[in-house]
């Protein structure tokens, strides 16, 4: 028998192997025999602790993108599975576990890492990030292989006129394609804004609405657009991708890469530095906040709910200052951290030089009022920024803080744009607009997407500061010190116990919740999560590091396993 006919039976064996163990079983086999996982919950008081609880099955939207997902051959590229080595863990976030599987037939595991994985992307980026994504991979991440999928969006060949409401207004022309897209006949209305080159996103909740084109600051100068819509399959999908590695709760806040701490960072200006900064920016950063830095970005259409940051108009929002201008320790925050909720993702991954010159260039050359030309206004040379201001260590959480934080979330009429519950929808949330004349809608704060970050002296900051070139104004003129971190503790509570994706309550007893709520129990990580139905002391003792067995070897002894 020669080598090579070895050969050739152990390749043919492996090959129907693979093709059985990976094409066949897993229709019929589940991935998990279990759905218990363990999460991230944030309490009444703020705290940020994991628990065992149980992973949730695809919602019927949720599951159409799924298949849209096996259709289009997503898996053929990424994988969904964080393995236990450090490196994966930096990058991506906690290990999976088993119980994540429970509802995957067949499990995309995948082994091909082509592109991302993509195990822990929920919430990681806005829906509004993922549809200029599927429209264009290379607006967004420049070295991306990913091919567009327009596929997923009606686009119809024929361009649509910009014309008059008669009402003062600029609608689009009616013809069979936008009749087919909207309602003219709808009081409801839809703001979009079209791109420099004239491409209009229409999203899903336009359908059956009136649209108004807004073009405050001449975003676009021409009269015909073509349009890009969303489809169900679109939405779906998006739906699915938002819903992977969400059973693990609110892990992404306790996420160390992403916890940057900085006051300041002194760093001259420097030539070499600008132009090394304008490369970064032209290949990380131009697709959104566009060429000139007024954020109109080939991708801003698609990111119809909140606009990219005009750099500009050199206001930001996040800022540890007295002055409008941030330090350079603002914008290195607010770059490594990235604003959640949005489509500015976090950028900590990208090497720290890369950041440094990045801020060089938005500071020095579009921070910049350039109406005359003869004498353009750099706004960091003409007003550098103050400096910081002080946070000192917050007070401890209590009842009663929280209790003096509802006060003032009356007092400061919070609720005028928040809502009473706290969800954005206030009396005065429809009518809000930024300084370039946008719509914008006030936080759903129940959600704990907070942009400047969910510890609370990040919530502790921005009620100091304000947030730049929005309706939200400072406080800290208005509110003591002592109500301002009673506000923030009360801002945190509004998110407690709630899933991070559907917003929704989760189901937990008052008796695990008080003992969760006890400012000295410690579960920090997977392996000391609190244990449902178990009294604090038998948590901290038998899942205390040192005492042997993990959680899910615990659970597995506790139900006779």
């Amino acid at each position: 028998m020669s080598a090579r006919f070895v050969i050739l039976v152990a390749g043919i064996f492996c090959f129907f192997a693979a093709l059985i163990t990976q094409g066949f079983l897993p229709f019929f086999e589940p991935s998990a025999r279990t759905n218990r996982v363990t999460a991230v919950v944030r309490t009444d008081f703020g705290q940020l602790k994991w628990m065992m609880t149980e992973a949730t099955d695809y919602t019927p939207l949720q599951q159409l993108g799924r298949d849209v997902y096996l259709r289009e051959g997503c898996w053929y590229c990424h994988s969904q599975y964080v393995r236990p080595v450090t490196g994966e863990t930096r990058r991506w976030g906690p290990v999976t576990e088993s119980g994540e599987f429970a509802y995957d037939v067949p499990h995309l595991f995948g082994t091909r890492r082509i592109g991302p994985d993509l195990m822990r992307v929920g919430l990681k980026f806005s829906d509004e990030w993922h549809l200029a994504h599927f429209w264009n991979p290379r607006m967004l991440s420049p070295d991306s292989i990913m091919a567009p999928y327009r596929g997923l969006f009606d686009e119809p060949e024929q361009p649509v006129k910009i014309v008059d409401d008669g009402a003062g207004n600029r609608t689009l022309e009616r013809t069979p394609v936008s009749e087919g897209l909207f309602d003219f006949a709808s009081k409801e209305q839809i703001k979009l804004t079209p791109n420099a080159d004239g491409l209009l996103f229409v999203p899903m909740q336009a359908r059956g609405k009136a649209p108004v084109i807004v073009i405050p600051n001449e975003e676009y100068k021409g009269d015909a657009v073509k349009i890009a819509a969303e489809t169900k399959d679109l939405e779906a999908l998006i739906a699915y991708i938002q819903k992977l590695g969400m059973d693990r709760g609110k892990w992404r806040d306790l996420f160390e890469p992403q916890q940057l701490e900085v006051t300041e960072v002194t760093f001259p200006r420097s030539s070499e530095w600008i132009a090394h900064g304008r490369e970064v920016y032209e290949r990380r950063c131009l697709g959104c906040h566009g060429v000139n830095g007024d954020g109109n970005g080939p991708a801003a259409t698609f990111l119809h709910k909140q606009r990219p940051r005009s750099f500009a108009a050199a206001v930001f929002k996040f800022r540890l200052t007295k002055e409008p201008l941030p330090t350079d320790g603002d914008l290195l925050r607010t770059i490594t951290r990235g604003v959640r909720g949005t489509a500015m993702p976090a950028w900590y991954e990208l090497p720290l030089t890369d950041r440094l010159a990045v801020i060089q260039y938005i500071k020095y050359e579009l921070a910049v009022d350039r109406s005359d030309p003869a004498q353009p206004y750099a706004f960091f040379i003409e007003e550098p920024p103050g400096p910081p201001l002080y946070i000192a260590k917050p007070p401890t959480v209590s009842q009663a803080i929280l209790e003096r934080g509802k006060e003032v979330w009356q007092i400061a009429k919070c609720w005028e744009c928040h809502g009473q519950g706290g969800k954005g929808d206030g009396q005065k949330a429809a009518g809000l607009k930024d300084d370039l004349g946008f719509s914008i809608v006030p936080a759903d704060l129940t959600s704990g997407q907070f942009k400047s970050g969910s510890a609370v002296e990040d919530i502790f900051r921005t009620m100091t500061t304000g947030l730049s070139g929005t309706p939200m104004p400072s406080y800290r003129d208005s509110l003591p010190e002592e109500d301002r971190w009673a506000l923030s503790y009360y801002v945190l509570a509004l998110s407690a116990y709630k899933d991070p994706l559907t917003l929704q309550p989760l189901t937990i007893s008052d008796t695990d919740r008080a003992a969760l709520n006890d400012l000295t129990l410690e579960a920090a990580s997977p392996d000391k999560a609190y244990v449902p139905g178990r009294v604090p002391a038998q948590n901290t003792s038998e899942l205390g590091e040192g005492n042997g067995g993990s959680v899910t070897e615990k659970q597995n002894a506790a139900e006779g396993g």
